[in-house]
């Protein structure tokens, strides 16, 4: 069995712990710092949707990957600077990393006029850590009406990463309501090490890497 079988196996358990259909999840095997011919045996295997954390990295191996692979499906997962988002427009499917009004304004004007939609899902910073990017629990109401209402942004959902020395469980429950409370339907949460409590408490999308790829390789220059 590879990695790849067996976290596929982890979820469907978990799924049905809890009465959901497997499919319901989507699983993002993050390729993050792994070069193309590390990300082609999992694409031979059949996974087709990829999270990357960095635009200049992603923008080095998957336009290949995506001409030799068909129905490649491209997560932006990791912060996303100003000055990167006409690329990560150009090349990404979706972006789970919202985070400042700067760069929701940024993504709204480069979709308008580009007519391309993606996928996009506000990062909540739910154990409000200073060195952690997301919007803070108190903003959250007025980002998401900043979003929607003014910028006009269909926002998929709500993402997060819980503290490390914290229960996951907890940020993913309080995850769950906010997004509840704005009828957001889609929850990315989850990673290597706690994906299955995260799906137990409904994540509709985990980022997988470690799992999937074992230990990273250095990031490139």
């Amino acid at each position: 069995m590879t990695n790849l079988d067996a976290v596929k196996e982890q979820i469907s358990t978990a799924a049905k712990s809890t009465g959901r259909a497997p499919e319901d999840i989507t699983l993002i095997a993050v390729s993050k710092n792994f070069d193309a011919d590390a990300i082609r045996p999992v694409l031979i295997a059949g996974q087709r949707v990829f999270g990357e954390n960095r635009v200049q990295e992603a923008q080095k191996k998957w336009p290949a990957l995506k001409d030799e692979f068909e129905g490649v499906e491209l997560h932006l997962i990791g912060p996303l600077q100003s000055n990167k988002v006409k690329d990560a427009v150009e090349l990404f499917d979706a972006i789970h990393t919202i985070d400042r009004p700067k760069i929701a304004r940024a993504i709204a004007n480069e979709m308008d006029k580009t007519k391309k939609s993606l996928r996009l899902y506000i990062q909540v910073n739910t154990g409000e850590e200073e060195q952690k990017a997301g919007i803070l629990p108190n903003d959250l109401n007025e980002f998401i009406h900043l979003c929607r209402d003014e910028l006009k942004l269909n926002i998929s959902g709500l993402m997060c990463i819980p503290p490390r020395d914290e229960v996951a469980a907890i940020h993913f429950a309080f995850l769950k309501e906010r997004a509840k409370e704005h009828g957001l339907s889609e929850l990315s949460m989850g990673m290597s090490s706690d994906f299955q409590t995260a799906i137990e408490m409904g994540a509709t999308h985990i980022r997988v890497g470690t799992a999937i790829f074992g230990t990273r390789q250095s990031p490139p220059p």
